[in-house]
């Protein structure tokens, strides 16, 4: 028998339809085979899809499929699916917890539809990256790094999803990146890293914090247009070594350069006990609402929610 799913496209970090980062949104997943939440993923195209479960201990379980595997976190696609639940008012605005393969996390919706998601305790260490090894990798000469060098270092900073943290002098240098992408492959590699995220304090927008361009390719993704595990990331980087005056929420502008422009807002405060509990939130929008015929499983073992 020929199975539908109802299926969506939400545009996260941004109030603007067909701008932002686009998640595919899979709001009842119930039942689902590993197959068809891969094949699902890869019909939709989307960087990221979602696919909203019952949650065992968690008010719900999110998992993120790539068009080509299963990744364990997700920001721009839980802010789409917490939207979407939101939106079409299954959810009332207020605080949720959600599982995912990092741990059980909060999101908090606000009324006017801004979606807050609680990461994991950052972690954050220098790596034996050279200068010279990522300016090759981006396609930039030694200069656009070093100035900034001096006082930011490359690292490697998780907040549940690992990057490698590059800082950039100028704006016009992260606009000029030719990104080398095997070349990217290898230092996440050597990282342990999901990706790298290139930055620069040097904005489009006077309120922003900065501007970055992020590259996956590991994922399978050349460049993500708005990347939310690595706004988190980075805001505890930079909290980290000192380098903010301003108080938060911060804001991350990134897109530009895919015309996809978007904003993470940013809060790395420290939680009621002193912990540091960085969030990343932002908006989205629903631009795709329809059904999908399901493929059958090859798989003998059905999914439980």
């Amino acid at each position: 028998m020929t199975e539908s799913r109802r299926v969506q496209i939400v545009d996260a970090f941004t109030d603007e339809p067909m701008a932002g980062n686009p998640a595919g949104v899979v709001p009842e997943a119930a039942d689902l085979a590993e197959d068809q939440l891969g094949a699902i993923a890869s019909e939709l195209g989307a960087s990221e899809t979602a696919f909203v479960l019952s949650g065992d201990e968690a008010d719900r379980r999110l998992r993120y499929f790539t068009p080509e595997r299963e990744v364990d976190l997700c920001g721009h696609a839980t802010v789409a699916a917490f939207a979407s639940l939101y939106d079409r008012a299954v959810v009332e605005s207020g605080d949720y917890t959600v599982e995912t393969n990092v741990g059980t996390l909060d999101v908090a919706i606000e009324p006017d539809g801004t979606v807050w998601l609680t990461q994991s305790p950052p972690e954050v260490r220098e790596v034996d990256v050279s200068l010279e090894e990522a300016a090759d990798a981006l396609g930039l000469d030694v200069a656009a790094l070093s100035e900034v060098g001096e006082d930011l270092p490359i690292a490697r900073a998780s907040t549940g999803l690992p990057f490698l943290v590059v800082p950039v002098g100028y704006f016009e240098q992260l606009s000029a990146v030719d990104p080398d992408l095997a070349a990217i492959e290898e230092l996440c590699e050597a990282t342990d890293t999901e990706g790298l995220y290139a930055f620069t304090f040097d904005t489009l927008e006077g309120e922003a914090t900065l501007h970055g361009r992020a590259f996956v390719p590991l994922a399978g993704i050349d460049e993500d247009p708005v990347t939310g595990t690595a706004s988190g990331a980075v805001g505890s980087y930079l909290r980290y070594q000192g380098a903010l005056d301003e108080a938060d929420p911060l804001v991350f502008e990134q897109g530009h350069f895919l015309d996809r422009p978007g904003r993470v807002l940013v809060d790395t405060r420290e939680g009621e006990e002193g912990e540091t509990a960085p969030r990343v939130g932002g908006r989205a929008v629903t631009t795709l609402d329809g059904d999908l015929t399901v493929p059958e499983s090859d798989e003998d073992d059905i999914i439980e929610a």
